[in-house]
């Protein structure tokens, strides 16, 4: 008796849905199952309906969008011309990662959830909800699930008899085995360029930019660093329109590089090749690499480490004291530890290993690539416009800094990046293009708007101040301000939104008017709905279902959109 296969397709935007997966995988591998884990869009899906026992992790994105890298997936499986019994025989099962405090929290889980048993699939459990927003994050609602899912699968596919299962003590084999330069003969007939990046279906082009400006555009006594930057994009041939969002990937900074490499005692300049034992070569790393290149631009060394990693590094662990721990933090007893010594202090992986010494010093190279995840590109709404400035992009972007429990501050890596980009040097971002996301100054450049602007200070975070004012005295801008702190009573947006009722119910009843919000997604987003809907109230005479219905509409015909971020 062969042993049990199990796919595992997932739907990833940060990386995050594709950990899970892979965490799925290794569980498996231990229960001794032949398993293979893939993003949908990589897989053929023709071959679904020859599938016995398939799991799908899937993200939601932005306004509940699946993510890239699953979208060709989605369209299909959505077709209405599939036979309603075309996945009978299927087993699987849906896990959903999201964050409640997003209006559209695991949108896609439910849809596909819902599509897979209209296609006659067996759905073997409900649909996993995992949210951001738990007091233990994600891993509260996965840990359960998995269990249930376990005991469902291994009940219908069970370890053939005899097979020995791999301790969760034991490390698994390595995806990758390196081969150092000076451990092999190199054939400069193997040496390969760096492939340009994969594109996405929603990313139209990848393309080099030269930084030309780099400006602070917050009062130096505010407390938030928010950057204007500018680059050169001429010669790419790039075009772009509103709504269209700009992808930036990070490098780790010299200094955490350097201290990488020490504790591993590894020669930043030192060569290798990847031989992979299960799986591709990552098509952004040249074959031969140098351990430099690595750390600095693929390995994610500076991110809080998610679960997954201590469950690798404690089958490393000889020391006891360091193997209780790291066990611990693996545990699912152990969570409300590793989130006091991880999550909230915003711990990141190279600060771990400087904890766990004798652990580190166990580590082997080979599993570099297992450890630690790949740097994620970074979204940024372009806030420029082609009309007013060819051959450019600029984004506004604020520095993530903050202090935790830590003795150093806590960096955001992609925004101190940019921010450090000198434009007298010669400083250069690799881009990605993405369509279908809103930002106020690109979209107002062009055309006749209204626009509510809110912020604290109208002398400290009053964010293009010059570039509304001008537009005012052009006549292109009707502009209304909330600057929440320059007065003892405060002052948002919602309230000028109010105070504006009969215009915009002008605007959109009778002028067709499209309306998009841009901003924080706790309060903000859903108070100015509020008010939106109180003014079609008052100023249109409908009820508050109908004026539901209205922004639902509104919606459904892309005439409302929200771009916020937690």
């Amino acid at each position: 008796m062969s042993a049990p296969k199990l796919l595992i397709l997932y739907g990833s935007q940060t990386g995050t849905a594709q950990d899970t997966a892979e965490r799925i995988g290794r569980q498996a591998q231990r229960r001794g199952m032949q398993v293979k884990a893939e993003a949908l869009d990589s897989y053929n899906v023709a071959n679904l309906i020859s599938e016995s026992l398939v799991v799908f992790v899937c993200s939601t994105t932005g306004q509940g969008d699946p993510p890239d890298n699953m979208k060709n997936f989605w369209r299909f499986v959505f077709r209405k011309s599939l036979p309603a019994g075309s996945l009978c025989r299927l087993d699987c099962a849906v896990l959903g990662l999201g964050d409640s405090s997003y209006p559209k929290f695991n949108f896609v889980a439910k849809k596909l959830h819902k599509r897979l048993m209209q296609l006659g699939a067996s759905v073997l459990l409900p649909v996993g909800l995992a949210d951001d927003q738990h007091d233990l994050g994600a891993d509260g609602v996965i840990d359960p699930w998995l269990t249930s899912f376990w005991e469902r699968a291994q009940a219908l596919y069970p370890t053939p008899a005899g097979q020995s299962l791999i301790s969760v003590d034991e490390p698994l084999p390595p995806r990758f085995v390196f081969r150092f330069l000076d451990d092999v003969t190199e054939n400069r007939a193997d040496r390969r360029s760096v492939p340009e990046p994969p594109i996405s279906p929603s990313q139209t082009r990848t393309f080099p930019g030269r930084v030309v400006s780099n400006k602070r555009v917050t009062h130096a006594s505010h407390f938030q660093d928010v950057r204007h930057i500018e680059f050169d994009i001429t010669g790419s041939d790039i075009e772009f329109t509103a709504g269209d969002v700009v992808m930036m990937r990070p490098c780790n900074t010299p200094e955490d590089v350097e201290q990488f490499c020490q504790l591993l005692r590894l020669d930043p300049d030192r060569q290798f090749t990847l031989s992979p034992t299960n799986c591709s070569v990552p098509a952004r790393l040249a074959q031969p690499c140098t351990v430099r290149h690595l750390v600095e631009s693929f390995l994610d060394i500076a991110a809080v480490p998610r679960r997954s990693f201590f469950e690798l590094l404690a089958t490393f662990a000889t020391n006891e004291l360091e193997r209780e721990k790291l066990s611990e933090f693996n545990s699912a007893q152990g969570q409300d530890e590793l989130h006091a010594y991880c999550n909230r202090p915003r711990r990141t992986a190279l600060e771990v290993l400087t904890d766990f010494p004798h652990t580190t010093a166990e580590l082997s190279v080979d599993y570099l690539l297992d450890l630690f995840p790949e740097i994620q590109p970074r979204s940024f709404s372009i806030a420029s416009s082609l009309l007013a400035h060819p051959n450019r992009i600029q984004i506004l972007l604020a520095v993530v800094h903050y202090k935790t429990k830590m003795h150093l501050p806590r960096k955001g890596l992609c925004s101190s990046w940019l921010a450090s980009l000198d434009p007298t040097q010669v400083s250069q971002c690799v881009f990605y293009l993405v369509t279908d996301i809103c930002t106020f100054v690109a979209i107002l450049l062009p055309f006749s708007n209204v626009l509510y602007f809110g912020c604290r200070s109208q002398s400290k975070d009053f964010y293009c101040s010059s570039e509304w004012e001008e537009m005012e005295k052009a006549g292109q801008l009707t502009l209304f301000t909330a600057f929440s702190r320059d007065q003892e009573d405060k002052i948002y947006v919602q309230q000028r939104v109010q105070e504006q009722a009969e215009l915009l119910w002008d605007l959109i009843a009778n002028k067709n008017g499209y309306f998009y919000i841009a901003g924080n997604a706790k309060q903000m987003p859903t108070a100015v709905c509020d008010a939106l809907k109180e003014g079609f109230q008052s100023q249109g005479g409908v009820s508050s279902a109908e004026a539901d219905e209205m922004l639902v509409a509104m919606e459904r015909a892309g005439r409302f959109q929200s771009e916020t971020w937690s």
